[in-house]
């Protein structure tokens, strides 16, 4: 991509409503740009990094076995009220009328609809497990939408839903997700823990959340020193100071806890028959006995996980992307880009590199180095080449890796091969 070609409206001031690093930054490198309260829409940038999330997780959801679907955002109002959430779920649920007077909702999760579409088709036990998934829009309507996309009014999240005969299956299928999960974090590179959580709003026997770790979470989280344990402080039912919970006996008996901050970005729920008993979700099962289906549910919120991996991977001067997340591999910065051979040097590099199938800017822009420079490190791209009217004829170029905050001199194939390690 050409620099000069590619719509980043990139700004220095901070936004006035912007309180956390991420929405400040996703603002400033021309990310996004907010269109209502709450609300906003994705430029090419944000868009890239949008992208790069969901492939991922899309990528691990279909290797454990699930199957991807797309249902509506306009859900009937009469499913929510089979559900007996219409009133239930609060003020957070948008609800409106047709021209025809037929109620609906707009959805903020969809256990309603994924209940409607599987009691439709006949289906036997010996189908099971079954899981369906989506990556899609959805509408929270929040009291105080705050903190740019971490606490938006839409956003988009990949929802899951699995079906079992019996408990056992909820329980396998359940791991099963709860190791796509552990795969699909563990790829995006970012620091984070698996707690015991409440089940909330959308109920069922147990559920864990996916926190990422950041100073800034709004989550505080019990974690064991020595094992896995992780708890939000939320279920410790702890009537003091939760800070006063460092230090104490972990509750497996493993070590003592240490209290962090986490931005909630999965959640895994056992529903259990929680929707398929008020739904009429029904099967028989080997004896020829009709059950309610066990149901799961697995959320990730994708456009949260961007925010909070800002939060948690940043400097001074921008984004630190981690690999996986950023929205090119490589920046070429061509300064004096009038000088033909300089010019010539830069785009010989660009078409190597993307030859090798690197994603590469091309920074050919007639501007000072200082802006060059400045907007490199905002946009956070892990690696950078300069090129000057000094260096160009040489073998080896200035090479910048962001992330160790590290220079080198480097010829093509050393770079190349620094870009195959990572």
């Amino acid at each position: 991509m050409y620099f000069s070609k590619f719509f980043v409206p990139t700004t220095r001031e901070d936004p006035s409503d912007a309180d956390l690093i991420s929405h400040k930054l996703m603002i400033k490198s021309g990310m996004i740009k907010k269109t209502a309260s709450g609300i906003y829409n994705w430029l090419p940038l944000g868009l890239i990094v949008l992208r790069n999330v969901e492939e991922i997780v899309r990528k691990n959801m279909k290797a454990s076995g699930a199957q991807e679907i797309l249902m509506p955002m306009v859900q009937p109002a009469e499913l929510w009220k089979e559900s007996m959430r219409y009133d239930q779920y609060g003020r957070e649920l948008l609800k409106f009328s047709d021209r025809s007077d037929r109620e609906f909702v707009l959805g903020p999760t969809h256990e309603e609809i994924i209940c409607e579409i599987f009691r439709s088709y006949p289906t036997s036990y010996r189908d099971l497990p079954m899981n369906l998934y989506q990556i899609q829009t959805k509408f929270r309507d929040e009291i105080r939408p705050r903190f740019g996309v971490m606490r938006a009014r839409e956003f988009v999240m990949k929802d899951a839903y699995s079906f079992d005969i019996n408990k056992k299956g909820l329980e396998k299928s359940y791991e099963k997700m709860k190791q796509a999960y552990i795969n699909i974090f563990d790829e995006l590179g970012l620091d984070y823990r698996i707690v015991n959580a409440d089940a909330g709003n959308i109920g069922g026997d147990k559920s864990e959340e996916f926190h990422i770790i950041a100073d800034s979470g709004e989550d505080l989280l019990a974690i064991s020193d020595k094992s896995g344990y992780a708890a939000n402080v939320e279920i410790l039912n702890y009537d003091k100071d939760p800070t006063e919970l460092k230090g104490t006996p972990s509750p497996d008996g493993k070590g003592k806890l240490i209290i962090k901050r986490g931005i909630e970005v999965g959640h895994i729920f056992q529903l259990g028959q929680k929707y398929s008993e008020k739904m009429k979700v029904v099967m028989k099962n080997e004896k020829g006995i009709a059950e309610n289906l066990f149901m799961g549910c697995y959320g990730i919120g994708i456009t949260r996980i961007i925010a909070a991996a800002i939060e948690q991977s940043n400097n001074e001067g921008g984004f630190v992307w981690p690999k996986n997340l950023a929205p090119f591999e490589i920046n070429i910065i061509c300064l004096d880009p009038k000088k033909r051979e300089v010019f010539d040097v830069c785009q010989t590099l660009y078409d190597l590199l993307k030859q090798n199938g690197n994603t590469v800017l091309f920074d050919e822009r007639e501007l000072r180095p200082g802006i060059k420079f400045s907007e490199n490190e905002l946009l956070g791209i892990p690696y950078s080449i300069v090129v000057s009217p000094s260096n160009f004829n040489n073998t080896k170029y200035e090479f910048n890796d962001r992330v160790k905050n590290q220079k080198s001199e480097l010829n093509i194939e050393e770079i190349k091969k620094v870009l195959e390690g990572n």
